[in-house]
């Protein structure tokens, strides 16, 4: 995801905004966050907050959502240009990931969803598994324990105890 250029996000928040009534030399000493719509040259699109930076580039900062042109979704918080803070990131496979983000990777508690609806409740350090956390399967099974990376020993699978179900036939 690359960082916006001043004048491009110029031109695009003077077609798509209603403050028109502000001028560019106004909106280039501007600090605090402007909403943007943008698309980018590879076809991902913007919509959120950016920021002007001393430096003059301009970035995302607040809340956005950004969609690349394969599909991939993302709507949050961004600091820096990146994903930071807590957000969802859809997959066109249906992987879903809700939870903390730090610089672009799942990082702190958060929950992945596979395609096949399998799911991992946890702790993610640098997009991996890491820390204690619950595996639940597409047949609700619940693994929990350590997760590590790709691997987790000793997991211990929950069971839940349910009365039987008795029917009173006349």
């Amino acid at each position: 995801m690359t960082s916006l250029h001043v004048s491009h996000c110029w031109s695009e928040l003077k077609k798509h905004t209603k403050e028109s009534r502000h001028t560019k030399s106004h909106w280039m000493t501007r600090k605090d966050p402007m909403k943007i719509n943008y698309i980018f040259p590879n076809g991902d699109r913007y919509v959120g907050d950016c920021i002007r930076m001393p430096s003059g580039e301009t970035k995302r900062s607040g809340s956005g959502r950004h969609t690349s042109a394969s599909g991939i979704v993302y709507t949050g918080e961004w600091r820096d240009d990146k994903m930071n803070g807590k957000g969802s990131l859809r997959h066109p496979s249906g992987a879903l990931y809700q939870g903390e983000f730090k610089d672009n990777m799942y990082h702190g508690r958060g929950t992945y969803t596979f395609p096949d609806g399998s799911k991992y409740t946890g702790s993610f350090n640098q997009n991996k598994l890491d820390g204690e956390g619950a595996f639940t399967s597409t047949h609700g099974l619940v693994w929990t324990g350590e997760f590590s990376g790709d691997g987790a020993l000793g997991l211990k699978l929950q069971h839940n105890l349910c009365k039987p179900i008795v029917s009173s036939r006349s």
